[in-house]
């Protein structure tokens, strides 16, 4: 009932909700670049995601943060705002700027993380990375006072209560007062700043910590799209931070009315699939039938920057830290026509509460380009495996096709083809060769294995298969393999 009441408000305020990406034709992929400078996105962009058919890139919090410098700077100082100045551990307002041109120039799309739920923590002594000096419940650079928050202030206890979820504390973060005109009035001058500067659209953290209603009033406050990128009259993409475990009194469904949602059950039930707790032979109906939102309200991922430190919701997570799976679900992801599809693009860590690389000085330090194009270390840059960001060029290929010529062993080798475009099979027995003819639903044709190589003139760097005249082909995946994937597609034939 609340989630019809939420979908009818939005209507009544005359919302247009956003689920469309506004991506460039063609290109159907994302990633977050975990904490990388303003300055070295654009480069990526320029260099190698947009060569590489990715959409866009989540970027992190570009407002400023506070300055924790008390605990060697952690990744969640970028979740504590103390104004909408566009300075951060990224880089300035101009950067960020020239980021977003550059890269919307190259037909990739940038997407703001808007922390707008809450505001820091008290850290006494402390002060903004830009220099701003909260104190208590004011924060004069926006400004806000006790009276824009839930003031006095209480704890999240009760996750079976909705009220205390939305009115309370998250984690000792002052909760700001979303039933405030003049919070969303603020809220929405902040957004409109970075629409104006060319974004695509926003990840909103901590929404299941604000009431959908008031959420409906911001998203409606937000001005179209910058038309210079755009076209006229396009809204910003909204993919909605809404942990739902299932037994919590705030659900996903009351929110996607108004936009899409990052559906954490995506990633958590691929995880029981992959680590071979759950047969794999059931993912030929993986979707709305898994108890998983719409497909066309979803914003899908195998990991997340809180997940796979061992936060955000519970349940199995796969992350780098165990490649060949995380590689295996990735492809998995990227092959199956479900949801909005983003790639985590991460660091190493050694607890979870470690900051991005960073000098002497605390500045972040930029990624390292290895001969093979992937990154050095303690840089991970999933994005840069062949294995999946060959699968990013997979998934732009099979476009829309539907899901066909399925099969499976019973247990933890399947295949499938998308149309007559792409094929795609997975070994994931513990100790079983996959060594059989599949119907790849291809013409006939010599194909590279996008997964083993590359497509390298008229041959191939990796594993070559031929598709018969019948549309058969002889696929081999050992268990002992680097890989548990073979996957084919048209955009890959060299005969």
């Amino acid at each position: 009932m609340l989630s019809f009441l939420c979908l009818v408000t939005a209507s009544l305020l005359g919302v247009r909700a956003q689920w469309e990406p506004n991506v460039v034709d063609g290109r159907s992929t994302i990633v977050h670049l975990f904490e990388w400078k303003w300055t070295d996105v654009a480069v990526e962009c320029e260099r190698f995601l947009a060569k590489k058919g990715y959409a866009g890139v989540q970027v992190s919090p570009p407002n400023e943060c506070m300055a924790i410098t008390t605990k060697n700077r952690p990744w969640w100082e970028r979740y504590q705002p103390v104004s909408y100045r566009l300075v951060s551990r990224s880089g300035s307002e101009a950067e960020f700027g020239d980021m977003v041109k550059r890269c919307n120039n190259v037909g990739v799309r940038i997407y703001a993380d808007a922390v707008i739920n809450h505001m820091s923590a008290p850290w006494d002594g402390l002060s903004g990375v830009a220099g701003s000096k909260p104190s208590g419940f004011y924060y004069p650079d926006v400004p806000y006072g006790p009276n824009d928050f839930h003031y006095p202030s209480c704890e999240i206890t009760n996750y079976q209560n909705a009220s205390n979820v939305r009115n309370c504390e998250l984690s000792g973060l002052h909760d700001l007062n979303d039933g405030s005109e003049y919070v969303r009035g603020k809220i929405a001058e902040y957004m409109n700043k970075l629409i104006s500067f060319g974004v695509a659209g926003f990840r909103i953290d901590a929404a299941k910590h604000m009431w959908p209603s008031n959420l409906a009033l911001i998203y409606g406050a937000l001005n179209d799209l910058n038309s210079y990128y755009f076209g006229s009259g396009k809204r910003p993409f909204i993919y909605q931070e809404v942990i739902d475990p299932g037994n919590e009194g705030v659900k996903k469904a009351e929110y996607v009315g108004l936009g899409r949602v990052c559906e954490f059950k995506y990633g958590t039930e691929l995880a029981t699939c992959f680590n071979r707790s759950n047969p794999m032979k059931y993912l030929y109906n993986f979707g709305e039938s898994w108890g998983l939102v719409n497909g066309n309200n979803a914003l899908v991922f195998i990991d997340n920057h809180d997940n796979q430190r061992g936060h955000g919701g519970a349940g199995e997570v796969l992350t780098f830290q165990t490649p060949k799976l995380y590689k295996m679900a990735s492809a998995f992801m990227l092959a199956w026509p479900y949801g909005f599809p983003r790639v985590m693009s991460s660091y190493v860590f050694s607890t979870s509460d470690d900051g991005p690389p960073q000098d002497s000085n605390q500045a972040i330090i930029s990624p390292t380009i290895n001969a093979d194009d992937s990154c050095a270390r303690p840089w991970v840059c999933e994005h840069r495996w062949r294995q999946i960001y060959n699968m990013v060029g997979f998934r732009n290929a099979v476009g829309s096709g539907a899901v066909a010529n399925w099969w499976d062993n019973g247990n933890y080798q399947i295949a499938f083809s998308r149309g007559n475009v792409g094929f795609v099979a997975f070994n994931n027995e513990a100790s079983s060769d996959l060594k059989r003819t599949l119907q790849t639903g291809l013409p006939a044709g010599t194909y590279c294995d996008v997964i083993s190589g590359n497509v390298s003139g008229s041959s191939c760097t990796g594993k070559t298969i031929t598709v018969n005249s019948d549309g058969t082909a002889y696929i081999s995946i050992a268990y002992s393999e680097d890989d548990g994937v073979v996957a084919i597609h048209t955009g890959a034939k060299v005969s």
